[in-house]
């Protein structure tokens, strides 16, 4: 009998606990991984970049089975990419790299996003006071909408982020914020699958190579196109994270607050043009450092795809296998001094891909690893180099980071008061 199965199931300490939960159990075990058991299944969970390879490996590992409904329902959508492991999954996921790893079209939605920015910030002047998160998420969701292709009136951008932030924000969780997460899926959804079939019908015109046309002229592993609600999950794939971004930009004001020492650094690399108008390298060793130190996700999971062995450790065939990821973006033995906040520690060196994991692990050409990662860096770089220069009081408030909420953001969302836009 598996050890995990004599243990007492830990689903209501996680819910409990949130972040907090797995790096405590982690602190508490002395072998190489934590037994557990959650929801009824065996679990066992590891950290370290050799844990994060061998968990992104499909012959140990597989991710589509172990996603609960509830976050397919709220979070990644019932047949997406995320749900697909093998020959499938690489098919699908090329459509993804082909969108998000060119250079040009991150570019392109970089410069979307600080043109918004910049319009958004002149309107937050006129108004005593604003709540940054929700204000960028206005500010992303305009503009990835608009790069992607996908028709976005003015007066409808604000229901749009709304419902896109919605769908992260639920998806971990019970009550009210999760059936508005599936109310939020559900209206998306039916909102794009009618605008690919329009553009399969010819009677809606998107721009060639955008993601709404990319995506339904997509053909899948089994030689067919992707159903227009399929098709309109993928689309949700690449707007929901970049919207998603808005709760690193709330991370990177708070950092910003707490830390003002940094703020004249960002500034004098944005005044002297040294990003070109999109930061530079310390806005980009910001970036590197905001997703490291502020909690985003907990971890990730799959099931054992056969009998394991983790130094010398057995797992069974069919047991949930986490990794342990906002663990090991504190872990001591990666991040020297993990709980201060220290830009510096990205300026001699990029991150190694398996030690700096917000967003996963793995090669994101053959594995489950985020293909937008560049495009949240990307953005936070730029993002945070223009907060930078944003003059503004921060009037009293709770800016607190509850880790048992997940996702966490500051309790106020961030509010910022008496905005002076730079001249």
């Amino acid at each position: 009998m598996s050890l995990s199965r004599l243990l007492p199931d830990s689903t209501l300490s996680l819910l409990a606990r949130g972040y907090a939960w797995l790096p405590d159990r982690m602190r508490r075990t002395t072998g190489p991984l934590v037994r557990a058991r959650l929801l009824g299944k065996p679990t066992v969970a590891l950290r370290g970049p050799e844990a994060v390879r061998f968990v992104y490996d499909e012959r140990h590992v597989r991710r589509g089975p172990a996603l609960p409904e509830p976050v397919k329902s709220t979070l990644f959508g019932h047949g997406a990419v995320h749900t697909l492991d093998g020959e499938a999954h690489r098919v699908r996921k090329a459509m993804f790299l082909s969108l998000l790893k060119s250079p040009q079209n991150i570019a392109g939605l970089v410069g979307d996003a600080t043109a918004a920015w910049d319009e958004a910030a002149a309107r937050w002047a006129e108004r005593e006071r604003v709540v940054l998160f929700d204000e960028a998420s206005r500010v992303l969701a305009g503009a990835v909408c608009r790069w992607a292709g996908v028709p976005l009136k003015e007066a409808e951008a604000e229901s749009a982020a709304r419902d896109l932030v919605a769908m992260v924000d639920g998806f971990a969780t019970l009550g009210p914020r999760h059936w508005r997460a599936r109310s939020a899926r559900r209206r998306r959804e039916a909102w794009l699958a009618s605008l690919v079939e329009g553009v399969r019908d010819g009677s809606a015109s998107v721009p060639e190579g955008s993601v709404v046309d990319v995506v339904a002229r997509h053909v899948d592993a089994d030689g067919e196109r992707l159903d227009a609600r399929t098709a309109a999950v993928e689309i949700l794939n690449v707007l929901r994270p970049t919207v998603a971004v808005c709760w690193f930009v709330a991370f990177a004001a708070h950092a910003l607050h707490r830390w003002p020492e940094h703020r004249a650094r960002l500034a004098e690399e944005a005044r002297t043009g040294a990003g070109h108008g999109f930061g530079g390298a310390y806005a980009e060793a910001f970036a590197h450092e905001v997703r490291r130190f502020y909690p985003f996700a907990p971890f990730i999971g799959g099931l054992a795809a056969a009998d394991l062995t983790w130094r010398g450790e057995p797992a069974p065939r069919g047991a949930l296998v986490l990794l342990d990821i906002h663990g090991q973006d504190h872990d001591p033995a990666l991040w020297e001094d993990p709980y201060s906040f220290d830009p510096r520690r990205f300026l001699d060196r990029p991150p190694e891909r398996d030690e700096l994991i917000p967003q996963g692990g793995g090669d994101p050409a053959t594995g489950h690893r985020c293909p937008g990662e560049d495009v949240t860096v990307a953005l936070l770089t730029a993002l945070s180099a223009r907060l930078s220069l944003l003059e503004y009081d921060v009037p009293e408030q709770d800016l607190r980071i509850p880790l048992r909420r997940i996702p966490s953001r500051p309790r106020s969302g961030f509010v910022v008061a008496n905005v002076r836009p730079p001249g």
